[in-house]
């Protein structure tokens, strides 16, 4: 987690702030005590804490009361609170109002464990965003291309998240750039300078993957000629991605959540015990919460790995960026093969920017590619696009959908999303990833 954690535990029972403190030092972390709910809200007022994990039931100020009093001054404050089963309902109440968790009584320490790290991690997170203040952001990625709202949301997040400890979960259908996004969270974090480790966890057997993730001993099975550090401790003192994670086994997802937890591990064949200090940045085009209710994902480790999400929308939802992505990857692909062609006809682009994308910015990429490698001229047409781009193309002329239903839906859409926001544009505008201009100019266009 980097610095050292300072959690404030709050129980009127010394026994048990005694019991907590000690497991907490054993944890590497730090733990000042306050016997009731005065004491501690007296105490975050002095000092900085990372958590607070207090009590329900004390004779001064017990606390519900604290809780609310601490809410109030440190927001950003993860305050955690402790209750018997009989008192269940008010620590639910206190989430609706902002605390973080609660745990009932007797508590599961590796529960414990886990709120208090994913906690402490979103508090960094919290406090980056403090950081950067409303309306300050200024960072533009050198490889995330787009100024969509909803790619400015994912830059701005990304600028939130990266320069923390929290483990990071990218979500998106393939396609989208997840692992572009995974990069950036790299090289704009302290880490900048260590390694950026990737594994696809879909192109590997488990036998392979196991191997490729912890390393193996000489001799551990046949052609294992030499000892041979994992990914894991290849990442050390930098950041390990996890690409396709929800493609995983049950065994390996156990494995994985003993490193996650311990930072050790031991490679394929061995006994040696090895530590590693890499940051974890997973992706996945599954929905895990699904994966996990439908048995085929540890919940575990679902949290250990949810820690903060990273969205990447679909092309589809940003379609004011295709003209930029598409003059861009001309001139990547001109120049990598040495064509000519500078940029492309209006009606291609014009159908580059209706076309669906099911394969979002990848299979726009390897049809740009495609379309430079095979044409002769300066400028790509509708006829150097891969097929079914053109069948959409012509679906469009024949039907007439380019020009009238194509428009017809998405008046539909817009008017539709303007109600959802109650006629404000800004709101209706990031929701359909256009900007507010562009929905401006649309809605002059249907005299709306």
């Amino acid at each position: 987690m980097g610095k050292q954690v300072t959690i404030l535990v709050v129980d009127d029972e010394q026994v048990h702030r005694y019991m907590l403190c000690s497991m907490f030092k054993e944890w590497g972390w730090k733990c000042v005590e306050a016997d009731d709910g005065r004491t501690a809200v007296e105490a975050v007022q002095k000092f900085s804490y990372d958590a607070v994990l207090m009590d329900v039931r004390m004779a001064r100020m017990d606390g519900m009361e604290a809780f609310g009093k601490i809410h109030a001054t440190h927001p950003a404050l993860p305050v955690i609170i402790m209750t018997a089963y009989s008192s269940v309902d008010a620590a639910v109440e206190a989430i609706k109002h902002g605390a973080y968790d609660y745990l009932t009584k007797p508590l599961d320490f590796d529960r414990l464990r886990l709120t208090l790290e994913r906690a402490v991690d979103k508090k960094q997170v919290e406090e980056r965003k403090q950081e950067v203040g409303d309306g300050k952001y200024e960072a533009k990625s050198s490889t995330i291309l787009g100024n969509a709202p909803l790619m400015v949301e994912l830059l701005e997040m990304i600028s939130y998240v990266a320069p923390t400890e929290a483990t990071v979960l990218i979500t998106g259908e393939s396609g989208t750039g997840k692992e572009l996004v995974a990069a950036e969270l790299h090289h704009t974090s302290d880490r900048k300078n260590k390694p950026f480790v990737k594994v696809n966890c879909a192109a590997l057997a488990e036998t392979l993957l196991e191997s490729e993730l912890f390393g193996h001993e000489k001799g551990a099975f046949t052609g294992a000629d030499k000892q041979r550090e994992g990914k894991f401790v290849q990442a050390d003192g930098g950041t390990l991605f996890l690409d396709e994670i929800g493609e995983t086994s049950q065994a390996m997802q156990v494995k994985m959540l003993r490193v996650l937890q311990e930072q050790e591990l031991q490679r394929v064949g061995g006994e040696e015990t090895v530590y590693t200090d890499a940051r974890i940045i997973a992706a996945t085009n599954r929905d895990l919460e699904q994966e996990v209710r439908d048995g085929n994902f540890r919940e575990d480790l679902y949290y250990r790995l949810n820690v903060v999400t990273v969205t990447v929308p679909p092309l589809r939802n940003r379609r004011d960026d295709i003209p930029e992505l598409v003059n861009h990857f001309v001139r990547k692909f001109a120049e990598k093969n040495r064509r000519q062609v500078t940029g492309v006809t209006p009606e291609c682009m014009e159908l580059l920017s209706s076309y669906p994308w099911p394969g979002n910015v990848r299979e726009l990429e390897n049809a740009i590619e495609r379309g430079v490698i095979l044409m002769r001229g300066e400028h790509l047409t509708e006829k150097s696009l891969p097929l079914p781009i053109q069948k959409q193309g012509e679906k469009n002329t024949k039907d007439g959908t380019h020009a009238s239903s194509l428009q017809a839906q998405e008046k539909v859409l817009i008017l539709k999303t303007l109600g959802e926001t109650g006629g404000n544009k800004s709101e209706a505008a990031r929701r359909l990833g256009i900007t507010r201009k562009t929905l401006q100019n649309k809605l002059q266009k249907y005299d709306q």
